[in-house]
């Protein structure tokens, strides 16, 4: 019976699941969108009852869609939106708040608080993240701090806290199983990514108790399985689940970017510029982080990374706030209409501006706007910004890493635009590689998990499943698109600051 492993893709605006086959070809597939939630201005939360039943139901789908028999599944594979925290009542498993998504700004001000107190060297030197409200660590303390009793439960030990692959391996365990794979550890500010442990100092600094804290793991190994008596899984009982990561690190295990040097982004609600560093963290001095990309046999690589807060989502931005568009598709369709965006740039700072800036204060900007100005100028704007963001970060990422970066692997949603990827070839003046299998998010997943349960032997042997599907290579004049880089740069700037910071 051949075997196939199942990946949960729990994503920041839906849930998905997806099975592969040996050969890493998708057998089926499921996903459920779910409620996002803005209680403030810059406050962005999910209900993570809403993220496990939604992520249950698409599980259950996709295997009823692929129609084999349950026990053919090797292995299920986790990989999820990070930094978004839940806690939750350790007997009942009910959460005692919303999550606090990844997005969310609420701890801005705290975050400064903690700079002013001088921690941001031993943030970098321990963790490899810069102190920021995107990061899990002050959303934990912000919790344990203005939800009512919610502090002493902690310190009595009632509660824990994890992140979206803890929430969904402790539900998929029956509560058993309480643990978060190194890459997603790494980023909560509070993970010491040298030893691989929890650091005492920064949970004290933090005010965060440790036995909130889940058990760091390999992200390739079994942690447990499915429970039996989980409604709507019924027939899945007995599964191991033996890899997780968070998703970026799992598109760039995915993209098989095995080897130093090999940089992949990732389109999706935001952008994700990753680069393998090795074995061996790299500080960067550029506005970058560093994090635990995976353990794989004991053997730790690291990965340099820059994160653009929103890409995709201002294309859902101009559909489902603006009313410009009525699909995705239609963004591509109007800005191809246009020979350029007519001088219009948009900087979408919707939830401040991430790397290389991190300025929790910029705010969302549309500049060059004139009476000829429509929405197809717009469009094609979005999409030029997407493009210069990742820009920024591969800039950044060259000068940290000191070598030339020679091309870029892309995937997710966004990927499938042509236009916006020879924006990027032309913008970066670098081949931009799209593989035939763009969800790689989930078959790094599958691949994590997979290699822990057998169904493949070896990093080398997931790196021949790849095959590119289409290479974008620059095509337009060089000095139009430094020019156009040259006035991104200027409209960041009016971007930056634009809100007071919290007192």
């Amino acid at each position: 019976m051949e075997p196939f492993v199942a990946a949960l893709d729990q994503g920041t605006t839906s849930s998905r699941a997806i099975l592969f086959n040996r050969a890493g070809e998708i057998l089926s597939r499921a996903q459920h969108p779910f409620r996002q939630i803005y209680p403030q201005p810059g406050w962005v939360e999910h209900d993570p009852r809403d993220i496990w039943e939604t992520e249950k139901r698409a599980l259950q789908e996709a295997v009823d869609a692929a129609h084999i028999d349950p026990k053919a599944i090797a292995a299920i594979g986790v990989t999820n939106q990070r930094e978004t925290t839940i806690l939750w009542d350790k007997k009942t498993g009910k959460p005692v708040y919303n999550a606090i998504v990844w997005q969310c700004r609420r701890t801005a001000g705290l975050c400064d608080e903690l700079k002013a107190r001088g921690l941001g060297k031993t943030v970098a030197e321990k963790t490899g993240l810069l102190i920021d409200a995107y990061f899990s660590g002050t959303k934990i303390k912000w919790m344990l701090d203005n939800l009512p009793g919610v502090r002493k439960r902690a310190e009595r030990g009632e509660l824990l806290c994890g992140t979206v692959d803890t929430w969904l391996i402790w539900n998929l365990t029956g509560g058993r199983v309480h643990v978060t794979d190194y890459s997603n550890a790494s980023r909560t500010m509070l993970f010491n990514i040298h030893t691989l442990e929890w650091d005492e100092e920064l949970c004290r600094e933090l005010d965060v108790p440790m036995n909130l804290l889940p058990r760091p793991v390999g992200n390739s190994q079994q942690y447990g399985t499915v429970a039996e008596g989980i409604p709507g899984l019924e027939g899945l009982e007995g599964i191991p689940i033996c890899g997780s990561a968070g998703d970026q690190p799992a598109a760039l295990f995915g993209q098989g970017c095995f080897q130093p040097g090999q940089v992949k982004n990732t389109y999706g609600t935001g952008c994700f510029t990753l680069m393998n560093v090795g074995g061996a963290p790299v500080i960067s001095n550029a506005g970058l982080v560093c994090s635990v990309a995976w353990s794989l046999g004991g053997r730790v690589c690291y990965a340099l990374e820059g994160s653009v807060f929103n890409a995709g989502s201002t294309i859902q931005w101009l559909r489902d706030e603006l009313g410009l568009i009525k699909s995705a598709s239609e963004c591509d369709r109007l800005a191809e209409s246009v020979p350029d965006s007519g001088g219009v740039l948009v900087v979408p700072a919707f939830t401040g501006l991430g790397a290389p800036y991190w300025d929790m204060y910029a705010r969302g900007t549309i500049l060059g706007v004139t009476r000829g100005t429509g929405k197809a100028h717009l469009c094609r704007a979005v999409l030029d910004s997407i493009a210069f963001q990742v820009c920024d970060l591969i800039t950044a990422m060259a000068a940290d890493a000191g070598r030339p970066i020679t091309s870029l692997r892309v995937d997710g949603g966004a990927s499938v635009s042509d236009l916006l990827l020879q924006l990027q070839a032309d913008a970066l003046r670098l081949p931009v590689d799209r593989p035939v299998q763009v969800e790689t998010t989930a078959f790094g997943a599958a691949a994590l998990a997979g290699l822990a349960a057998g169904v493949w032997t070896s990093p080398e042997q997931l790196s021949s499943l790849r095959r590119s599907q289409h290479v974008f290579l620059p095509v337009r004049d060089e000095a139009v698109c430094w020019e156009e880089l040259k006035r991104w740069d200027r409209a960041v700037e009016r971007a930056r600051g634009w809100i007071e910071p919290e007192t």
